[in-house]
């Protein structure tokens, strides 16, 4: 992982601590392509009473429509392991690549993106492990409920 990897993770955090203050779930996603972003987002559920802007979908939305030459070359980093949604999203669309913040607290379709073969980059990151174990921990329905549980 190099550094405009690491910068774009930390706006992924910065997305993430955004939802968190306006009382939704502390996900967040940049889609990036050759380093430029194409647009960054963080889970909106409770926010917009939705039940598909998670952080990656909302990065999505928030990129506009794109060519599909540029989500070929483009990167999804998430602080979370994508669901199998945001996972649908991202091969729906021929996203190549995508980085994990962390896995600890959910792991999502990884398997899935692997298979189809997209790079998948687990980073591990302890803000975002501890972002979420917190989370977790004071809002255990709401997590549930956006995992599907």
């Amino acid at each position: 992982m190099g550094n405009a990897d690491r910068v774009l993770l930390a706006q992924a955090v910065e997305e993430a601590r955004q939802g968190l203050a306006e009382g939704g779930i502390p996900i967040g996603a940049v889609l990036a392509t050759d380093g430029v972003v194409l647009g960054a987002g963080h889970n909106k559920r409770i926010q917009l009473g939705s039940p598909i802007r998670h952080g990656e979908t909302d990065a999505l939305e928030n990129a506009g429509r794109q060519p599909a030459a540029v989500y070929q070359r483009s990167t999804m980093y998430t602080t979370l392991s994508p669901c199998d949604m945001c996972t649908g999203a991202i091969l729906l669309y021929g996203i190549p690549r995508v980085v994990i913040g962390e896995n600890r607290t959910f792991v999502g379709a990884e398997d899935l993106l692997r298979s189809r073969g997209v790079e998948v980059v687990v980073v591990d990151d302890p803000t975002c492990v501890e972002m979420m174990e917190r989370f977790i921990a004071e809002h255990p329905t709401l997590w549930n409920e956006d995992i599907g549980v």
